[in-house]
Order: structure tokens, then C-alpha cells, then sequence
């Protein structure tokens, strides 16, 4: 009898905004979440994301595709006004708390940020990390990562799969929290 994966997925929800967005097409999260579940047997997909109140139907919509959000407080550039909602600490720690409390099998990070190598290198020495998605090129992967000598996939690579053929415009974006 074939094992049930207990995978989860631990999503920095700006980095794969900002990669898809860059590729020139928009996410189907629905799809995203079936296919984090039928390839890599995610239970339970965490995005961690900025919180602003006008994207409100953005977060009701990444719900009911069945992601698990965890809200970063936003603060405000005071030059530029731009929102700035970093979740990297965010992240790290609930990777951690869980693999600590043993709630899942493996880890699949999705980020292109160096920022998380630590956290790759830890999962890695427990047995702990599936796999990389990276929402970003192999040129644009930080190097950091790609040193972890962990399998590392591209998102666009999936594109036919996980393309939003219905929407016209581009998700929200250019404050960059989403």
C-alpha cells in the first residue's frame, strides 16, 4: 500500500506574485493548489502576504482555492508611499515551528529569495525539504539557493498548467505585497 504524502507548502505569496508577473501571465491559483497537491501531495499550502484592506477579495478568492493565509502588517514607505509587507521572518518560523512539532512529511518552499538558504539548509540536514519552486528564472534564482544543491523547479516551466486563461488583467500587484 502506497504511503499518503504530508506535505506543506510554505509560500512567499510577494516573490510569486512578482515572479508570475514578470513572465507576462497571470496565475491560476485554483490550479496552482491542485497541482501543489497531485504532484507534490501538499496538505496544507501556506502564502504569506501583506495585509491590505482593498485586496480583500484577492484573500477570500486565495481561501477558497484552499491556501492558508498568514497576514503580514503592512507599513508605508514614507518617500514613496509604497506598501512594504515582509514576510521572510513569517515564514521561516512557521517552517520551522512545524518541522520541530513534526506536522509534516517535507517542505516545499516557493521563493526565489537567498534570504531563505538558512532555512533550506536546515530542512535539508532533517530530511525535511521536497523541493524549490521558483517563481523567478534560473538567472534571476538567487545564487544562495542554487548553492543549497537542493532540487530546485521552475514555475514557468508549468505555465500550460497552472495559466489563468480566464482573467484578463494581471493580479494585483504593483505594491508589491501580493
Amino acid at each position: 500500500m502506497e504511503k499518503i504524502e504530508n506535505n506543506y507548502a510554505y509560500i512567499d505569496g510577494a516573490n510569486l506574485h512578482r515572479g508570475i508577473v514578470g513572465f507576462g501571465w497571470a496565475l491560476d491559483y485554483g490550479r496552482f493548489r491542485v497541482w501543489l497537491t497531485e504532484k507534490y501531495g501538499v496538505k496544507n499550502a501556506y502564502i504569506f502576504i501583506g495585509l491590505i484592506p482593498k485586496y480583500k477579495d484577492l484573500y477570500t478568492h486565495l481561501q477558497e482555492c484552499g491556501f492558508t493565509l498568514i497576514f503580514k502588517e503592512v507599513v508605508y514607505n514614507k518617500e514613496n508611499g509604497k506598501p512594504k509587507g515582509n514576510c521572510d521572518a513569517d515564514l521561516v518560523l512557521q517552517a520551522v515551528r512545524d518541522a520541530y512539532e513534526n506536522k509534516f512529511d517535507k517542505a516545499i518552499i516557493v521563493s526565489s529569495d537567498g534570504d531563505y538558504a538558512s532555512l533550506i539548509k536546515f530542512l535539508k540536514e532533517c530530511g525535511k525539504l521536497r523541493v524549490i519552486l521558483s517563481p523567478h528564472t534560473k538567472d534571476y534564482c538567487s545564487i544562495l539557493l542554487k548553492r543549497t544543491n537542493v532540487p530546485i523547479a521552475y514555475l514557468n516551466d508549468q505555465k500550460l498548467i497552472l495559466l489563468d486563461r480566464v482573467r484578463k488583467e494581471k493580479a494585483p500587484d504593483a505594491d508589491g505585497t501580493a
